[in-house]
């Protein structure tokens, strides 16, 4: 049974990064049509890296992406610059979308090997009552 209790372990782990992913995929989304203002620099997306582990993946870090910032021609807005461009987030909603549906088949995935797992053990208690 221990190693079944390490697969509950590591599909656990892999829950957990992927929520993790969708939760910083999320914010990004919510994010993406930020701009830039006197005081406040437009939205950065941000990464969730992820690394493997002998207990499951594990989010290494959240990391800012360096793609450039999204500049609009816009001189009648109050933040553009001195050549009338306004700097907005560099969240790519298309790619973003790409990314959570990964996540989302990843969660997935780890929610039936979980549950395959489980009915192992079921099947293995049942052969010992028999």
């Amino acid at each position: 049974m221990n190693g079944l209790g390490s697969s509950f372990r590591v599909t656990a782990a892999g829950l957990a990064a992927e929520r993790m992913r969708m939760d910083v995929i999320s914010v990004n989304l919510a994010n993406a049509n930020s701009q830039r203002t006197d005081t406040q620099e437009a939205f950065r997306s941000r990464v969730a890296i992820l690394t493997a582990t002998e207990t499951g993946p594990k989010i290494q870090r959240i990391a800012l992406d360096d793609t450039p910032m999204r500049r609009v021609l816009d001189p009648g807005n109050p933040f553009a610059d001195a050549q009338g461009y306004t700097e907005f987030s560099n969240v790519q909603p298309v790619r973003e979308m790409v990314n959570l549906m990964s996540a989302q088949r990843s969660y997935e995935a780890n929610i039936a090997a979980f549950n395959s797992a489980k009915g192992m053990i079921r099947s293995a208690l049942n052969i010992g009552r028999s």
